[in-house]
């Protein structure tokens, strides 16, 4: 935030007042975007790099925060970073689940948030590959600690 100047700055206290007074999800969205490609369209910044600024990420955090607040969204859990991996790191789900041992029927399940992985399939699957899990806040977690 300190690298922000003062009209970013400005929005970005914008955003959190919109956020702190329990604004709706498409409304906010629909003011903190509009805001931000005006802030920046005005500035000549392309939008693909407008989409980079800590402004764009920070609404975009607080955006996320009511769609799952108010249940339109879910907090991303395993699955969704595994689908990630597949897809930038292997040419397949078939590849993947040769290099990691799982079957290609039961990782379709669990991508389909339909099944679960254990604990112990998932850390040998990773090891398999040069991954490991690991533990981290959740955003509940990290405001209690400040």
């Amino acid at each position: 935030m300190a690298d922000l100047d003062a009209e970013e700055r400005a929005l970005v206290d914008d955003l959190i007042r919109r956020f702190e007074a329990g604004a709706g999800w498409n409304e906010f969205e629909n003011h903190a975007f509009g805001r931000i490609a005006a802030l920046y369209d005005g500035r000549g910044v392309a939008r693909a790099e407008s989409l980079k600024t800590a402004v764009y990420r920070i609404a975009q955090d607080l955006g996320g925060r009511i769609g799952i607040k108010a249940g339109y969204v879910r907090m991303p859990d395993y699955r969704d970073e595994l689908a990630v991996l597949i897809q930038r790191q292997f040419k397949s789900r078939r590849e993947f689940c040769r290099r990691t041992g799982l079957s290609e029927d039961m990782l379709s399940h669990v991508l389909a948030r339909r099944k679960h992985l254990s604990m112990e399939s998932l850390t040998d699957a990773l090891g398999r590959i040069g991954y490991t899990l690991q533990i981290t806040p959740t955003h509940a977690a990290e405001a209690a600690e400040h």
